[in-house]
């Protein structure tokens, strides 16, 4: 691993590395953004559309792309700066709470498909729908960053295969089994199991999915999950934003058994930006707050707004630990040893999360992630596949799959 003295230092102290870039000459960095020119990035997953919800209250006026947007992580100045000529723009809506009504995730997720159709509408000159591999090459050949929709969670169809092919004709291309919660034919990495992987509808809303052409995403379904979708498709899987699992140890990160398998289904991890998945000892801490915020909620007396208090005075008695763009080069390292340089891109998961990693603070620092892994050896043709080749790869795979089986 290369590691320049003062890029080193600048981690150390945890300034953006962008700054470094506009200081110094960096020829690994000219060439990171030339490559990126010839092959933009096409990421598995930006919440944008969570924050229009969140922030905005569905207004995409309040969260002008065309503007600096300095309270989130996207905007067109940085995309352009990023490299990013695709995007898979993720339509997430939260696991229904028990005992509330599971048809409220179908609504909200039209919501968050609306969304995007109208980011599209908004913005003609920089954005274009894109449905397919070719429509991907063919906006970015026109300029324009290719906007692709991915439903995070499978609980947005309500275990409604008609739903499902619904959701595909609105212009979804990919759907996450789960997310943190199990739904009923699917078991989720941070839930309690009770399938031990698909149910038998589960298996049919994959090979419907493969039928549509629609990419089965594995990010947040158990381990048994991710083995059952792949026997059971006859096209090549993603996942979305996650990483390898053998480096932090987090059930939302994938298992070595498990890349082993992608060379024979085609797939791909893409390798995410997420603290608490790259670092090990971030996920460390993380559990430690987590346990520390439950126990103070079983304190007597205990209220919500006084467990957010003491945990803040925890937090500040017990600083977090930062995560860097080494660790996610780490990652990309691991995942290509042991499933190989075809099955690797990248899915940062902007504007999904509170903290970011050292170095990859928003959607302008793709380029220096590519620097580094240049410094390791990484061919221009290991960085073409990782910024979209193999994603491109894989759309036209589930394209093939669904010709086949219509």
């Amino acid at each position: 691993m290369s590691k320049p003295f003062a890029v080193f230092m600048l981690l150390s102290i945890a300034v953006p590395l962008a700054a470094l870039a506009a200081e110094q000459s960096d020829p690994m960095l000219d060439r990171a953004k030339r490559l990126l020119r010839d092959v933009p990035i096409i990421d598995g997953h930006n919440d944008y559309p969570w924050e229009v919800r969140q922030k905005a209250k569905l207004d995409l006026a309040v969260l002008d792309m065309r503007q600096a947007q300095p309270s989130i992580m996207t905007d067109f100045a940085r995309l352009a700066q990023g490299g990013v000529g695709g995007q898979f723009w993720s339509v997430y809506v939260p696991s229904p709470a028990p005992g509330t009504d599971p048809a409220a995730s179908v609504t909200m997720a039209l919501e968050q498909i609306d969304i995007v159709h109208r980011m599209v509408a908004r913005y003609p000159d920089k954005l274009a729908l894109a449905l397919t591999a070719d429509d991907i090459e063919r906006a970015q050949k026109q300029g324009k960053i290719a906007s692709l929709i991915g439903m995070e969670g499978g609980h947005s169809i309500n275990s409604s295969i008609p739903t499902l092919r619904m959701m595909y004709r609105l212009g979804a291309r990919y759907m996450t089994l789960t997310h943190s919660l199990n739904v009923p034919w699917a078991d989720s990495a941070t839930d309690t199991p009770t399938l031990d992987g698909l149910s038998p509808l589960g298996e049919d809303i994959v090979r419907e999915m493969n039928r549509l052409g629609m990419l089965v995403d594995l990010s947040h379904v158990s381990p048994a999950t991710m083995a059952d979708a792949i026997r059971v498709s006859s096209a090549p899987v993603i996942f979305s934003h996650s990483s390898a699992r053998a480096l932090t140890d987090v059930p939302r990160n994938v298992p070595d058994d498990i890349l082993r398998q992608l060379p024979k289904n085609g797939g791909v991890v893409m390798v995410t930006f997420v603290p608490g998945f790259v670092s090990q000892q971030v996920a460390d801490y993380n559990k430690r707050e987590t346990a520390e915020r439950a126990r103070l909620a079983v304190e007597p007396g205990s209220t919500p707004a006084g467990v957010d208090k003491a945990v803040e005075a925890w937090r500040a008695a017990n600083p977090q630990p930062r995560a860097s763009m080494f660790q996610v080069a780490d990652h990309i390292d691991h995942i290509k040893k042991v499933a190989g340089i075809d099955h690797i891109g990248l899915g940062g998961d902007f504007d999904g999360i509170t903290s970011v990693v050292v170095g990859l603070e928003d959607v302008s620092t793709y380029p220096l992630l590519i620097a580094e892994l240049l410094r390791r050896g990484y061919t221009d043709e290991d960085i073409r596949k990782i910024a979209s080749r193999n994603v491109l790869r894989v759309l036209r795979g589930a394209e093939v799959a669904a010709a086949r089986t219509k």
